[in-house]
């Protein structure tokens, strides 16, 4: 890793200063600096991608798809690189970091099929006599300059579903990093560099959180797509004017284990992924566990064992799967909320011990129900085990959350999957796997406390273009 980094101001590096310091997440040494941008920056960016939005709209579909194509073959050479980045920024072990890298690669490559898709409609307008002679079709247009402010967890990928459906449709960007993990996208930044997007189509500023208000008020941008905390999310909604809001925001995701999935080796296997990969840091981790009483305790000897055998500690190492959390602060409120829960009579089945940023995988059981661990969103390696022996009030209990992100239903019962699919609140239903499953072409989004609009490139992209309807009447026709 280089020892600085500059932002990206209409398409150029400005290495105005050294005053964002990056941290090793695991080991607390520094390890780069990242130039800030100031009010005059950020506002000079936002005139820049309102001047590029008229040559990013006049871009063909093919122009916009080689664009694409390209930073596909750069990640990929990169690939390595990335994933190094995002190890020691983000804390993520390596095994992880590749994996992310491999969706950043997957959600370019999803975007550049897509730039040649943006479709519409033509459509019988004579529904009715005053109609008669009329010929209507609709397209999408790009819906101008966005903004886009990406969060700590996933520094490529989460990046990634905001970039490439606004090249793909044809939207020029500004984008803020989070500050704990920038580089990742300012890797993306100096990948978009080398190709011939008009002048002014990105920038990526890394800012301080008390000096980004444009990002969400200034009326020039369009749209604001956010991902990040709920508290967060919604202020910013509530002060971002006229223009689109998208928001994906957290959750406390719950997997359901009835007694008709025999496979309990294969159940405990999916959960414990769903719970532990990328340290328990994921809006779709699994947090919340009901099993039916018949295989309650079969089930939760396979997962005790299973969590007790995942390897802690520094994330370069390839065996390790739980690396540090992202803050030394977030381990002890996790510490703490572990102790809480033991406090008011909850058995806590293996881990929970920590060495600075570092939580051992936590598994808990007969946690009560108003505990933060049950109500709110843990976001690390901690996940929380109960009963059920009515298949409806597991559902009940899966809706009983302000969140409503994604669900899991280990389940072979066909009624009950489609019971599941219509009776759970939130935004994905995953049967026969845990809810931390996602691919990056599939609607994804939330329902509740956990957000508004659905990102996969294709909805993304909906929502980054506006519909425009052309009518025209035919006089000869309406003789």
């Amino acid at each position: 890793m280089s020892a600085a980094y500059p932002y990206w101001l209409a398409n150029r590096p400005v290495a105005a200063n050294r005053d964002l310091v990056v941290t090793d997440k695991y080991s607390g040494a520094v390890v780069a600096h990242v130039a800030m941008a100031d009010a005059a920056a950020i506002d000079a960016a936002i005139g820049h991608a309102v001047a590029a939005a008229e040559p990013m709209r006049r871009l063909p579909a093919y122009a916009r798809q080689a664009v694409i194509e390209h930073c596909v073959r750069r990640f990929t050479e990169r690939a390595e690189e990335l994933a190094t980045v995002l190890c020691v920024e983000a804390g993520k072990p390596i095994r992880d970091a590749r994996g992310e890298v491999g969706r950043l690669v997957d959600t370019f490559r999803i975007a550049a099929e897509e730039a040649t898709r943006i479709r519409g409609e033509v459509m019988t307008l004579d529904v009715t006599p005053r109609a008669r002679g009329y010929t209507g079709m609709w397209k999408r247009v790009p819906i101008g300059p966005c903004s886009f402010i990406s969060p700590f967890n996933f520094p490529l990928n989460l990046v990634a579903h905001k970039i490439a459906p606004a090249l793909a449709a044809g939207c020029p960007f500004v984008l803020k990093p989070a500050s704990l993990t920038p580089i990742g996208a300012l890797l993306i930044g100096e990948v978009l560099a080398e190709t011939e997007l008009p002048a002014g189509a990105f920038s990526i500023l890394p800012c301080r959180r008390d000096g980004a208000d444009p990002f969400t008020t200034d009326e020039r941008l369009k749209l604001l797509s956010f991902t990040g905390s709920p508290d967060v999310g919604w202020a910013l909604k509530a002060r971002a004017g006229k223009k689109k809001v998208v928001l994906e925001l957290g959750g406390n995701a719950a997997v359901v284990v009835d007694e008709t999935w025999r496979d309990l080796d294969d159940a405990a296997a999916r959960i414990v992924f769903g719970a532990f990969s990328q340290s328990g840091q994921s809006c779709i981790s699994v947090q919340r566990i009901l099993v039916h009483e018949s295989v309650y305790e079969d089930l939760r000897a396979r997962l005790v064992a299973a969590v007790r055998a995942l390897v802690a500690g520094d994330p370069r190492d390839e065996r390790t799967v739980i690396g540090p959390m992202i803050a030394e602060a977030e381990a002890v409120r996790l510490e703490e909320w572990i102790a809480r829960a033991v406090g008011r009579g909850a058995r806590l089945l293996c881990g929970g011990g920590r060495r600075g940023p570092l939580l051992e995988p936590a598994l808990l059981e007969d946690v009560p129900a108003d505990e933060p661990l049950v109500r709110r969103e843990a976001f690390g390696p901690v996940a929380v085990l109960s009963r059920f022996r009515d298949f409806e009030a597991a559902l009940a209990a899966v809706n009983d959350s302000v969140f409503g992100l994604q669900a899991g239903v280990f389940t072979r019962d066909l009624y009950r999957m489609q019971r599941a699919w219509d009776a759970l609140e939130v935004g994905g239903v995953l049967i026969g796997d845990v809810p931390s499953w996602r691919v990056d072409h599939m609607p994804y989004g939330g329902v509740k406390e956990s957000g508004s609009g659905r990102e996969g490139v294709r909805f993304a992209i909906e929502d980054m273009t506006e519909i425009r309807l052309l009518a025209v009447r035919d006089p000869g026709a309406q003789r």
